[in-house]
């Protein structure tokens, strides 16, 4: 459908029935400047008020979808044409309001995963939680872009996504931790025994001897399983 067309019809047809904007809007129940955007070719009307308008101008649906009035023996042939174009027209706008909304998701979901690790301490389990949840909203809005390919191509895409995904939170993790001292925050178990806390994680552990005390370091090493006697002579 042409909206440029289609607005200067509505603006015709308007003034061809001496109605301002302001009383069309009243009429139709929105607002003057919505009627002209419509009038201006900046969007179109919702297909819900096209009944609605036409019967306002005094018009039918297939010269509304025409911009302009079609002539009684081109009825049929213009009425086929504007069924196809109102289809595609619809389509088009619910795959748009689709992107919006997946759009949304994409950056909301980035927002909680960093606001996680920016906010909540280390040594808190929350910070990873909210993180893994923020990953998964995120998952979503991919997931929705994803959905026009075919599905073993979009479950792939999806895998080396959340792959990758959750590779850079546990390798930012892991910088954070080398270079801060600080408990990681994906970790599977912590203990603590004697001098020593012990951090357990999926691909390393950490060690912190000597904790709250001004000799106090921090240790990482390859996963290794250890008892709590070795653990309690591991800092001396």
């Amino acid at each position: 459908m042409n909206q440029e067309k289609i607005g200067k019809f509505i603006a015709a047809c308007r003034k061809e029935q001496k109605i301002t904007q302001q009383e069309l809007a009243e009429i139709l129940g929105v607002s003057d400047r919505t009627i002209g955007n419509w009038e201006n070719g900046r969007n179109m009307p919702d297909l819900s008020l096209f009944k609605p308008l036409c019967d306002a101008l005094n018009i039918t649906l297939n010269d509304l979808m025409s911009g302009e009035k079609v002539k009684e023996k081109e009825y049929q042939e213009k009425f086929e044409e504007n069924i196809v174009n109102t289809i595609d027209y619809s389509t088009k706008k619910i795959t748009k309001y689709n992107q919006v909304i997946s759009l949304i998701l994409i950056i909301f979901g980035l927002f909680v995963s960093i606001s996680a690790i920016m906010i909540f301490p280390s040594e808190s389990s929350w910070g990873s939680i909210y993180s893994v949840f923020g990953v998964i909203i995120f998952m979503i809005g991919i997931a929705r872009i994803l959905n026009t390919i075919k599905w073993y191509k979009r479950l792939f895409l999806i895998i080396v996504i959340f792959t990758l995904s959750m590779g850079i939170l546990l390798f930012t993790d892991y910088i954070n931790v080398k270079l801060n001292d600080q408990a990681p925050m994906f970790r599977i178990m912590t203990t603590t025994t004697g001098n020593v806390i012990y951090y357990d994680t999926p691909f390393y552990d950490v060690y912190r001897c000597n904790f709250d005390e001004d000799n106090e370091y921090w240790v990482i090493e390859k996963n290794s399983k250890k008892n709590i006697v070795d653990l309690i002579n591991y800092c001396k």
